[in-house]
């Protein structure tokens, strides 16, 4: 857009130069169809051949009719597409805005490098949405897809510029998978709940039976044993209880690296493909799985980033909450370098730590160690994809077997330290039901 055009006269007014509308091309078939049928009509009057003319006359009128008809204005076309949806099939559509005599507009709809779709959808001027289904299993921020416009005049004579290119954006939340049963924090908190804690309460299993004493409640005296220990009513016992209680659970994802089942994306130079689920992906929906799961039970969940240094979202209940922690792990990327921590993370005492990383190095391990040092239960999430090896060569396997024994003596390490660690990629459902039996079993877990 060119400025204002300065006017030789002080008093008079600038004027703004008006741009160029766009320019509708003609097609060289009807200028060639147009000349030989001017041609053929002149030649029948020359030779008095009447079908000559009659042959050429309506070329002649058609061509005329197509240039008189061209269209004038901007074709523009936008993707419509929901702000923020869940990964499978992205239900989006191209909204089509064409100027007054265009027959059709030539859509190609791509993702990436690659055109998946091309469509002659036919517009007489005006609006119309185009549906069309992407499908994807990546999650957070992408484009949904890019669509390129090209306008056809009536019959095909005429051919606009291309439109500007139109993407769509979209934030896909990381959709949620059910779990069963979940291992808890050594200690519960909180004056209510939905798991039985050791300290004596309301609302839980039978504790005991105990005389009664000042403050108890008379509801609670339990006059069958009452009557068979004191059958002269002298001293009453009451029925004790375990109180409920919450449990606090920190999610702690490594978004420091985003790999992919090929071991030659690691490097940075490639891109996985988008087919394939990374291993933040991966963590997204775990993460997301876990936290629908604890906010179910009544537990309050916190997010934390190992990868960036940014406020964490505090431990909190409900359904809001459960929408934060999707949003927040949607908008969790690899930002810049690696950010290096000398320690970990302050967290709420008594948390139950779930850690969610690929473990391709020490930090994420190393603060795992600490938070198990420090008394919480740690649980490390393993979310590195299955690795595809038929593609590699020599030197690739060589060097993919060095990365996995590094990995492999890592994680043997957090099981040293009392780490307990969880595979995503397998059935995780099972394994978190044998860490929560086996916290049962643990003095003090928290649960009966």
């Amino acid at each position: 857009m060119t400025g204002p055009v300065p006017s030789s006269s002080a008093g008079a007014p600038a004027v703004a130069e008006q741009p160029d509308a766009p320019a509708w091309m003609r097609v060289r078939a009807v200028t060639w169809g147009a000349l030989v049928g001017l041609v053929l009509v002149l030649l029948g009057a020359w030779a008095g051949r009447a079908d000559l003319a009659v042959i050429g006359a309506p070329v002649v009128v058609w061509a005329v009719w197509c240039w008189t008809a061209r269209p004038v204005g901007d074709l523009r076309v936008e993707v419509v597409t929901d702000a923020t949806t869940t990964p499978g099939e992205l239900s989006t559509s191209v909204r089509v805005t064409a100027p007054d005599g265009t027959a059709a507009v030539a859509l190609g709809v791509r993702r990436g490098n690659r055109t998946h779709a091309r469509a002659l959808v036919a517009v007489r001027g005006g609006v119309r949405d185009v549906p069309f289904v992407v499908r994807t299993v990546r999650t957070g921020p992408q484009t949904v897809a890019e669509v390129d416009a090209l306008g056809l005049g009536a019959g095909a004579a005429s051919v606009s510029e291309a439109a500007d290119p139109a993407a769509g954006e979209a934030l896909v939340l990381p959709g949620v998978r059910p779990l069963a049963a979940l291992p808890l924090p050594p200690r519960l908190r909180g004056l209510s709940g939905g798991h039985e804690s050791r300290r004596p309460g309301e609302g839980g299993g039978l504790r005991d039976v105990h005389p009664y004493t000042p403050g108890d409640r008379l509801r609670r005296i339990d006059w069958r044993v009452t009557a068979r220990r004191s059958p002269q009513l002298r001293e009453l016992y009451v029925r004790r209880e375990h109180a409920l209680a919450e449990a606090v659970v920190m999610l702690v994802v490594d978004s420091r690296d985003e790999v992919g089942p090929d071991p030659r994306t690691w490097g940075g130079w490639m891109r996985p493909r988008g087919a394939d689920p990374t291993s933040l992906d991966l963590a997204r929906t775990a993460a997301s799985s876990l936290a629908q799961a604890y906010l179910d039970q009544g537990d309050r969940v916190g997010l934390d980033d190992l990868g960036a240094l940014r406020r964490p979202l505090p431990p909190g209940g409900g359904r809001r909450q459960l929408d934060r922690i999707r949003n927040a792990l949607a908008l969790t990327r690899p930002e810049g370098d690696p950010v290096l921590r000398t320690r970990a993370p302050q967290l709420p005492s008594g948390a139950l730590v779930l850690v969610f990383s690929t473990f391709l190095d020490d930090q994420a391990a190393h603060a795992a160690a600490q938070w198990r040092a420090a008394g919480h239960r740690v649980v490390a999430v393993d979310v590195l994809p299955t690795v595809r090896e038929h593609l590699l060569d020599r030197r690739e396997l060589l060097a993919l077997r060095f990365v996995r024994l590094a990995r492999t003596d890592r994680l043997a390490a957090l099981e040293d330290a009392d780490v307990e660690i969880v595979t995503w990629r397998d059935e995780p459902q099972v394994a978190l039901a044998g860490l929560a039996r086996r916290a049962q079993r643990r003095a003090g877990a928290g649960a009966r």
